[in-house]
């Protein structure tokens, strides 16, 4: 019942309305609804004639009310009220309604009464000037024009709303291909300092940078994925900076909670764990660490990546990786995150909570991400 009514409403609203298709079928139902409701009014104020009879006056004022209302509404609405030429628009509305008066005492006298008394029609109203024809004139033609308004501010609206957001699609397009070229940057730079030496592992490294193109240039191109496949993204980066340290790097990963239920927008986490590594542990002498946290509870996944830094070394919020996905967070989550970015003397952690709007059913996780890997070492210091 609820699709049936909600179809009916589209079809109303979406097609019957606002569609060119359906024009002289809305005009001919608005002027009979318009006509039964004028004679209706009539005879509740006491109208002498039946019902058919106010039915039949009120049809032989039809085409004087379009004559004098389609004018004001196609012409002074689109041309004047639309372009906010408002001083213009209400001298024209004076102006019309001081014309209505001679075109109300003409119509009558000239073209309504002549043909009441040839119908034979008694209690015939008499000519000259009358309050409540005039009035009945105004306001059958102010009524198309209140319509029209309507339609023209709808119309306006939904344009504006579409240029917003193509704007922002192209926003985060923009935003995305900064993305892109950065992490490849660093990453390409890893995998060429292993092929210097000859290193039998590069061939593996180069085979787990295939995945993440693959990722970037095909998963990365609809507006959300699976927050498991970035979560492996961004397992198989830190794999690739890890190669680069060897054993002189502590890494921790926890990940906790259903994170086959949910989908995010493309990159939105693997730069944090880029700039974990570019702006900390690869500039510190000391053994570095970096420690990824994530849980998912309902609707809710929380965030927390912490990594070592040398003390005065910057953290990198300010840099163009961290910049844009505060950009895309406002553009995506606007009122369901929070971010916090804490840069203390020797770490630096990255707190974000995401609220999910929608819940999905996907059958089985990865246990490559819900099981932490046995190479990785879990002992970091205490933050």
């Amino acid at each position: 019942m609820n699709k049936l009514l909600s179809s009916v409403n589209t079809f109303l609203y979406n097609d019957f309305i606002f569609s060119t298709k359906y024009r002289m079928a809305r005009h001919t139902v608005f002027w009979v609804f318009h006509t039964l409701i004028w004679a209706l009014f009539w005879k509740l104020l006491g109208s002498p004639g039946s019902y058919g009879r106010e039915v039949i006056n009120m049809t032989m004022w039809l085409p004087i009310f379009i004559l004098y209302g389609y004018p004001m509404a196609y012409w002074a609405v689109p041309q004047l009220l639309m372009k906010e030429k408002l001083v213009q628009f209400l001298l024209l509305i004076l102006a019309w309604g001081f014309v209505g008066l001679y075109i109300d005492q003409w119509f009558r006298a000239f073209i309504y009464i002549p043909l009441q008394e040839a119908m034979e029609f008694k209690d015939i109203l008499p000519a000259g000037p009358l309050a409540f024809c005039y009035l009945c004139l105004t306001t059958s033609a102010a009524i198309p024009m209140v319509i029209k308004f309507f339609k023209f501010w709808n119309k306006k609206q939904q344009d504006l709303l579409n240029v917003q957001q193509e704007k922002m699609v192209a926003e985060l397009q923009l935003l995305k291909a900064q993305v892109h070229p950065h992490f490849l940057f660093n990453t390409l730079n890893n995998i060429y300092s292993f092929s210097l030496e000859h290193s039998p592992k590069t061939p593996e490294l180069v085979l787990k940078l295939s995945n993440l193109l693959s990722y970037m240039l095909y998963d990365c191109k609809a507006p959300e994925v699976r927050l498991e496949k970035e979560l492996e993204i961004m397992k198989n980066y830190i794999e690739l900076e890890r190669e680069r340290y060897g054993n002189k790097i502590d890494i921790s990963w926890n990940i906790n909670g259903n994170v086959g239920a949910h989908y995010i927008a493309p990159l939105m986490l693997l730069p944090f764990i880029e700039n974990a590594f570019k702006h900390g542990t690869s500039e510190q002498i000391e053994k570095p660490w970096l420690s990824v946290d994530l849980s998912v509870k309902g609707n809710s996944m929380k965030v927390k990546i912490s990594n070592s830094k040398n003390e005065g070394i910057t953290s990198g919020s300010n840099g163009i990786g961290i910049a844009n996905v505060k950009k895309r967070l406002q553009l995506i989550y606007p009122d369901s995150h929070t971010l916090k970015l804490s840069d203390e003397s020797d770490f630096f952690v990255v707190s974000l909570n995401i609220d999910f709007t929608e819940e999905i059913n996907l059958s089985g996780k990865l246990s490559s991400i819900l099981v932490q890997p046995d190479n990785y070492e879990t002992a970091v210091p205490a933050y």
